[in-house]
């Protein structure tokens, strides 16, 4: 049974110009949502929004059935260790530590022991032992969403997580992303330029003319 993780209601947001105004998301369990768009439309500061990293200049929105900007900050910093999972396209690793160790960091925090068959699903637990510096950059993002997945996100915030990918690599990590909601009942939102990748999720949108339009 399904159950809504994230809703929002009325996001509006600016900078220097309007980004976007009045847009409604939900994203319930289960489901797989991607959000496209030119660079500069806009769509990963709406990602920020949902993901508890900025406040929108006006509309609501409520994470786990929670009012999210109006929680206290130990209790989104709570949010980002157990039940929030962030995928950026550039991975933010350790680089003076092992792959295995930059993985142990985010499941220690979270309490989660490390899935084997994660590593197995994205072809890196033979370079468990290496240094960061010492593996591609492919080879670096695939530990980077490994470190996501161990601490078992209930839902996913993935920003361009195959925009530094191979096409065959960038398959493979959007298999293992569907597979973990699918599997575990949590929720993907995608921002990603390839309208190829967004399609593969249970719906799409558009982010243009500061509104939200479903492709599909």
């Amino acid at each position: 049974m399904s159950q809504m993780l994230l809703e929002s209601t009325h996001i509006s947001h600016s900078f220097d110009y309007t980004l976007f105004t009045d847009i409604d998301f939900t994203l319930e369990s289960y489901e797989s949502k991607a959000i496209v768009g030119r660079s500069g439309s806009g769509k990963s500061t709406l990602l920020h929004i949902f993901s508890t990293f900025m406040k929108p200049d006006e509309g609501n929105v409520r994470l786990f059935g929670e009012n999210l900007y109006s929680l206290k900050d130990d209790e989104i910093e709570a949010l980002r260790r157990y039940d929030v999972g962030i995928i950026f396209q550039f991975h933010y690793l350790f680089k003076g530590m092992s792959a295995m160790e930059n993985i142990e960091v985010a499941s220690m925090l979270s309490g989660e022991r490390i899935a084997d068959e994660i590593l197995e699903q994205l072809e890196i637990k033979a370079l468990m032992h290496q240094k960061i510096g010492e593996l591609s950059g492919g080879q670096q993002q695939r530990i980077s969403i490994a470190r996501v997945l161990s601490k078992q996100p209930r839902i996913i915030f993935a920003d361009e997580p195959t925009g530094n990918l191979d096409k065959e690599t960038a398959s493979l990590v959007m298999d293992v992303l569907l597979d973990y909601c699918k599997e575990t009942g949590a929720g993907l939102l995608l921002v990603t330029h390839d309208e190829g990748m967004a399609q593969r999720c249970n719906k799409a949108y558009r982010l243009e003319d500061k509104m939200l339009k479903a492709l599909k």
